[in-house]
């Protein structure tokens, strides 16, 4: 019996596989890889937003956050260390649960993948022009795109450079921020004092607070899952891709809690912020009671261009290796799966990724409320599907009696998950759900062509 790409046989790849993809990344290259798709500096842009729906609390929103997808990262750990291939929870549900749940999780999670770049780069375009305002947005894109194709190309190890650089980038600026915050809190501007109300306000404070947060908190930290899909890549294997997932969650949450505590510090007389731009910059008008109108620019545009630049490269380097792993197991078109011998790149994977995402990123350059509401969905969707993987896989067949990890930690980071999902917009669930009825049926056009048999280590139906 043969793949796509050769002769079936053992290796570090995982059952069934060659390896392929170089083992360049170590153990800090998945670490940075991870905390830049996650972003240090995402709550920048959201703090208004999460502020109104907290009352106040946006640090008790991210401790919470932190909580519930620690259960999902678990679950992601236990599947990578049995499952040491490319193709993240594509590969997990495919070798978990069966070939058609592969199939439709890694469909599922392409919608996030492949939507999140386009969305990265439609925010950095109207940062740039709202400076630049003679510049299409349009043209942003395609130079910022341009820029991470080309990256994405030459090398992962490249890649894993850039991304180290962009991630100090992004703490230097988060340091600058959180150094003026502590110099403005001691000499008392705007009122600001430490105080326990953003971590705990008894006169706000109920059970209904905490599980209308979790949507917003869980989004907050999507792409720490990403790590996975460099599982063929990592010098350490599986077990360095399951402590770099977790402790790119936990040191992601401490970020987000430390720069949203000193903020809040300088609105506690704030109930809410109005509606409209006054809450989608909360941010930036802090910025400018602790640092000036120097700091509020700094943050407005390198803080966007920072951050976004960053998750924007890791988010097509993750979806070019999702489309890799599933063409190479013939899901998808097979010249996808072509890797680069002098790179250790799946290049055709990776330039159909920048294809598609100019074309959406150009389609939908004004639409960007719109990509924000759908881009979480078959995030979501992918997570339920690891946690239904883990209960599958090692709880149902393989009879294990570790029910903490097996069964209780998936079970309750699935009831997370499925009350995150049923939170979420109406109309990001109607456009999941027409991407996922496109989905089955190219499922059910490959299963009955014979395209969609199991594989070496997958699971039968």
């Amino acid at each position: 019996m043969t793949d796509p790409v050769g002769k079936l046989r053992p290796s570090a790849a995982g059952p069934g596989y060659r390896q392929e993809l170089k083992r360049s990344l170590g153990f800090g290259d998945l670490l940075i890889y991870g905390l830049v798709f996650i972003a240090p500096t995402a709550p920048f842009p959201t703090f208004g937003i999460v502020y109104n729906n907290s009352h106040g609390m946006v640090p008790l929103v991210y401790v919470v956050g932190c909580v519930a997808m620690l259960f999902t990262a678990i679950s992601y750990m236990t599947m990578a260390r049995t499952f040491p291939n490319a193709g993240s929870v594509y590969t997990y549900a495919g070798r978990g649960i069966g070939v058609e749940a592969g199939f439709m999780a890694g469909w599922a999670i392409l919608l996030d993948y492949l939507l999140i770049p386009t969305a990265i780069y439609v925010i950095c375009a109207v940062a740039i022009q709202a400076v630049i305002p003679d510049v299409p947005k349009g043209v942003w894109v395609v130079v910022l795109l341009s820029f991470n194709t080309a990256i994405n190309v030459v090398g992962v190890k490249t890649a894993a450079r850039a991304n180290a650089l962009l991630l100090g980038l992004q703490l230097a600026l988060l340091a600058l921020f959180m150094g003026l915050a502590v110099v403005a809190l001691s000499r008392g501007v705007a009122s600001a004092h430490l105080s326990l109300r953003p971590f705990f306000n008894r006169a706000y404070v109920t059970p209904g607070l905490i599980f209308s947060a979790l949507p917003v908190a869980a989004i907050s930290f999507l792409g720490f899952d990403a790590i996975s899909t460099l599982s063929e890549e990592a010098k350490g294997g599986p077990p360095a891709v399951a402590r770099a997932t977790i402790l790119a969650l936990v040191l992601a949450a401490l970020l987000f809690v430390a720069q949203t505590y000193l903020a809040s510090l300088f609105v506690l007389g704030v109930v809410r912020f109005p509606s409209g731009d006054l809450t989608n910059q909360a941010f930036l008008t802090i910025s400018n009671v602790v640092g000036g109108p120097h700091l509020r620019w700094v943050i407005s545009i390198f803080g966007v261009l920072f951050g976004g630049a960053a998750g924007a490269l890791v988010a097509q380097a993750a979806t070019a290796r999702l489309l890799y792993s599933m063409a190479r197991d013939g899901r998808l078109p097979r010249f996808l799966s072509r890797v680069n011998p002098a790179s250790g790149v799946p290049v055709h994977a990776a330039l159909v990724v920048a294809g598609i995402t100019l074309v959406l990123g150009l389609s939908l350059v004004s639409q960007l409320e719109l990509l924000l509401t759908v881009v979480s969905v078959g995030a979501l969707t992918g997570f339920l599907m690891v946690h239904l993987s883990v209960i599958v896989h090692f709880f149902l067949r393989g009879r294990s009696r570790q029910l903490v990890r097996h069964l209780i930690v998936p079970v309750v980071g699935a009831a997370i998950i499925g009350y995150v999902l049923f939170s979420t917009e109406t109309l990001a669930k109607l456009v999941a759900l027409v991407w996922l009825s496109v989905g089955a049926a190219a499922m059910i056009w490959l299963k009955m062509s014979g395209k969609l048999a199991a594989l070496v280590g997958e699971a039968s139906p």
